[in-house]
């Protein structure tokens, strides 16, 4: 048997509104096992919950490993989790409402289980193994259907009051017209945007857009008009690098963090010209001497972000001796 057994095995479920990506870690967060599943949200919560306990079991048995060596797992869902309860308060790509997603799990799972948002694991994850390891004080940023955020704050995660903390998707930019951060940053809002400005366009630039299902356009294609320089594709991705800059700017005078991660979908597609206009509008709004120093970077770990990040939270509330949020019905 490997020699990491004997500080046990640490799982990371990734879930999302169409993959479940579950992984095995040993104690250094080496990838041992990864399997992915189908979400299958249409089916329901318990559907949804019994391919959750696939994955994790594949993963197991894809490891090699006795069930004895689990030390811990966590899970991260793409929604609103109540503080107390751990209840999934609202997690629209699932179509979840007050669903109570822990007690579900498989009883025979005798590991400690911790739930939380996705976003923030997938920070947590480039805080603990990504491009984010050593630093302290980290904000996460990842823009894609949406904008989600997450605050590591003197190595902690930070959730605030009523563990809301981190949603800077929800920031509001525009105050005269309440537009929030992810109304201009995420793919959903730039593509009504997009659809807005065609329906008013010359022909010529329509012509570029047709046949295309604007709300079924991914990343990778808009990133793709973006790169040939199409009018309406790069007046609007300005729009949303300036939007995420100006967020930025304000949040490293308001929380002077070390690291500032960009992920997602959006920025992952858009690269590194997208990463530098954001960088380039961010350093308008900064005070002098308050982004000395401070590292606006891309997410490192992929589409791996999520489960490294979960292991990771998993293994650093049990070493903190933090019990796990199951509760049994």
């Amino acid at each position: 048997m490997a020699s990491e057994s004997r500080d046990g095995y640490w799982l990371g479920v990734d879930l999302g509104g169409t993959k479940i990506l579950a992984g095995l870690f040993d104690s250094n967060l080496k990838l041992i096992a990864r399997t992915k599943q189908a979400t299958a949200a249409d089916q329901g919560g318990d559907a949804v919950v019994s391919r959750i306990s696939r994955a994790v079991e594949e993963v197991i048995e894809n490891g090699r490993i006795e069930r004895s060596e689990i030390r811990g797992l966590a899970l991260g869902v793409p929604g609103q989790i109540e503080p107390k309860t751990r209840i999934v308060r609202y997690a629209p790509n699932l179509a979840w409402r007050d669903f109570a997603v822990l007690p579900a799990l498989p009883e025979t799972w005798h590991w400690p289980i911790y739930l939380e948002n996705d976003v923030r694991m997938g920070t947590y994850g480039e805080y603990a193994c990504g491009v984010a390891k050593g630093s302290d004080n980290v904000l996460g940023i990842f823009a894609g259907t949406g904008v989600g955020g997450c605050l590591i704050l003197n190595g902690k995660l930070h959730t605030g009051f009523l563990g809301h903390g981190g949603e800077i998707g929800h920031l509001i930019i525009h105050y005269r017209k309440g537009h929030s951060l992810e109304g201009i940053a995420g793919r959903k809002s730039l593509m009504k945007r997009i659809g807005d400005l065609l329906a008013d366009s010359p022909k010529r630039v329509r012509k570029e857009w047709k046949n295309i299902d604007l709300a079924s356009v991914k990343s990778s294609l808009l990133a793709e008009f973006y790169q040939k320089d199409d009018p309406i594709a790069v007046t609007i991705i300005d729009e949303a690098a300036k939007a995420l800059g100006a967020a930025v700017g304000g949040c490293i005078n308001l929380l002077s963090p070390e690291v500032i991660v960009i992920g997602g979908g959006v920025a992952g597609a858009l690269g590194e010209s997208y990463l530098e206009r954001i960088r380039e509008i961010a350093m308008r709004y900064v005070l002098p001497g308050a982004a000395d120093g401070v590292r606006i970077v891309p997410a490192s770990l992929g589409d791996d972000a999520g489960i490294v990040g979960c292991a990771a939270y998993a293994q650093a509330n049990v070493a903190a001796g933090l019990p796990g949020q199951r509760v049994k019905p």
